[in-house]
């Protein structure tokens, strides 16, 4: 059978990547072995993070080959085993990327239960992207009652869940977004307090306005422009969770993944020693072992209404590369997902 497809990693972008860097093509469906298992795509995850691994050179994870698959989060369902403990139809989390079929051995499958959350939430809300908010914010944030929290990329698949959870530890949250219509959503429907859209001309003078009392911890997604208006906001023994910098993104240097340019690095560093900041880069797979404590929390939270969640959808593996163009440019309206193959547990339409 050749009617699977794939996207590969065929060039290093200098900038945004496109089609010159990945390359959409077909593939024969592969034919599990002993052992294996056949998977067909249901979801892909777009994340951030995969800019990152088209760069060459050293990071804290390995960078996609030249002509691999794109590596991604997906949600699977087992065409055909050879494994015990998996059958056919199962719905599991994989890790199997931009590409409609992949094979696995069964390790680091994890079955996903649909009577339970619908299955895009193992990508988003109770996935990698919820995790990343429950760790960051409650482990580096540490966030007390009655403190001032910001969260850039507020509307986004981590900012959305990281407001939300400092509401429920008794926070006042600041979110800051980069459309009006984000801004609305993050305050009119998940709570916060108050949002500012960094696009605008006043941007530095609203948010220091919306945050009257400082910044006790800000957790960063965006850096630029963005970090240089929190910093001087933030308060003695203020925290900053550094979870992104996606505003760097695509102008990063090749070796590392750190972007070149000018860097306001002694400002920096001074507001750092005399406020006696921490500020704590992490990454979500060094916190494996708060996955229980993540699943129950978050899985209560869902349950009982007390945290919502916003998904973008759009159709097809085709679509992947221009989504994932807009995942940096800001184009999506929370999660984004695309979605590769029919759904198992909706209606067929």
């Amino acid at each position: 059978m050749s009617d699977g497809k794939r996207i590969l990693l065929t060039a290093h972008p200098d900038g945004m990547p496109d089609e010159t860097h990945l390359r959409l093509e077909s593939m024969p469906i592969p034919q599990p072995g002993s052992g294996e298992v056949l998977l067909r795509t249901v979801y892909l995850s777009l994340d951030p993070y995969m800019r990152g691994r088209m760069n060459p050179g050293k990071s804290y994870a390995q960078p996609v080959e030249l002509g691999a698959p794109m590596v991604g989060g997906t949600v699977c369902e087992v065409m055909e085993s050879h494994r015990d403990g998996f059958a056919e139809g199962d719905l599991v989390l994989a890790a199997t990327g931009w590409q409609t079929h992949a094979l696995s051995d069964g390790s680091g499958l994890r079955k996903l239960d649909p009577k339970a959350a619908p299955i895009t939430t193992a990508l988003g809300v109770m996935g990698m992207p919820g995790l990343t908010a429950y760790v960051g914010l409650f482990d580096h944030g540490r966030p007390q009652p009655g403190e001032t929290v910001v969260v850039s990329a507020a509307a986004g698949a981590v900012g959305q869940v990281v407001g939300q959870i400092a509401k429920l530890k008794g926070c006042r949250v600041v979110g800051i977004a980069g459309a009006a219509d984000k801004c609305a959503y993050v305050v009119e429907e998940l709570g916060f307090d108050a949002a500012v859209n960094y696009r605008a001309s006043d941007f530095a003078e609203q948010l220091a306005k919306a945050c009257a009392e400082g910044v006790d911890v800000y957790f960063e997604n965006v850096g630029g422009a963005v970090f240089d208006a929190v910093l001087p906001l933030m308060n003695d023994f203020g925290r900053i969770p550094v979870c992104g910098r996606i505003a760097h993104y695509n102008n990063a240097a090749a070796s590392g993944g750190v972007e070149g340019g000018a860097s306001p690095l002694v400002r920096t560093m001074g507001l750092v020693l005399v406020r006696r900041l921490t500020l704590r880069g992490f990454i979500v797979s060094d916190h494996a072992d708060r996955l229980d404590d993540f699943l129950r929390d978050m899985g209560g939270w869902l349950r009982s209404g007390q945290l919502r969640y916003r998904e973008d959808l759009v159709q097809g593996l085709d679509s992947a590369i221009d989504a994932f163009q807009g995942l940096l440019e800001g184009r999506n309206r929370g999660k984004l997902l695309v979605q590769v193959g029919a759904d198992p547990t909706l209606p067929p339409t």
